[in-house]
């Protein structure tokens, strides 16, 4: 499957975990709250990525980017690997657009990519949660239905407490 754009890794090279290793350090430094502390440093950017490539060798994860000129510009995760009586399911994790390539279509580029490959691998059901307003109105667009929300959920990236909201998506 691929979109404009937008490729699936199913084998990360080092130059891919340098390049996603670059977005996300980005995101935090931008203050996004993706499960990282600022500062993150590059290397611990680079051993969370290969993290993930472990995952996606195994087919745990599927692993998506989108390039600009510059290289790695978004990335978004489906995890795969689900408990048993969950087969169905998979979660949508670590939609990351770096801030130079925002307001370009790259998100919703990575959802809709995201959303297909699912259903290529015979998911039925998404769920995610975000701290991130501006993603909760491109989750509402692309037909994402609110759970709900929970205060104080998590850190921000340099402190503070804020709001996770939780998302679901029926691709039946």
């Amino acid at each position: 499957m691929s979109m404009p754009g937008v490729r699936r890794l199913h084998q990360p090279s080092p130059a891919d975990i340098d390049g996603l290793a670059q977005v996300l350090v980005d995101c935090v430094e931008g203050d996004a709250s993706v499960s990282f502390m600022h500062p993150l440093t590059l290397p611990r950017a680079r051993a969370f990525w290969q993290r993930v490539a472990d995952e996606v060798a195994r087919g745990e994860r599927a692993l998506l980017v989108a390039d600009d000129a510059a290289g790695i510009a978004g990335t978004v995760q489906l995890v795969l690997a689900q408990p048993e009586n969950q087969p169905h399911r998979a979660d949508l994790a670590k939609m990351l657009v770096h801030r130079r390539a925002r307001q370009q279509g790259l998100g919703a580029a990575l959802l809709a990519a995201a959303e297909q490959t699912a259903r290529d691998c015979g998911k039925t059901l998404l769920v995610l949660d975000t701290a991130s307003a501006e993603a909760e109105r491109l989750y509402a667009r692309a037909g994402w239905q609110r759970c709900g929300m929970v205060p104080g959920f998590a850190l921000l990236p340099r402190g503070g407490l804020c709001a996770t909201t939780f998302f679901y998506r029926d691709l039946a």
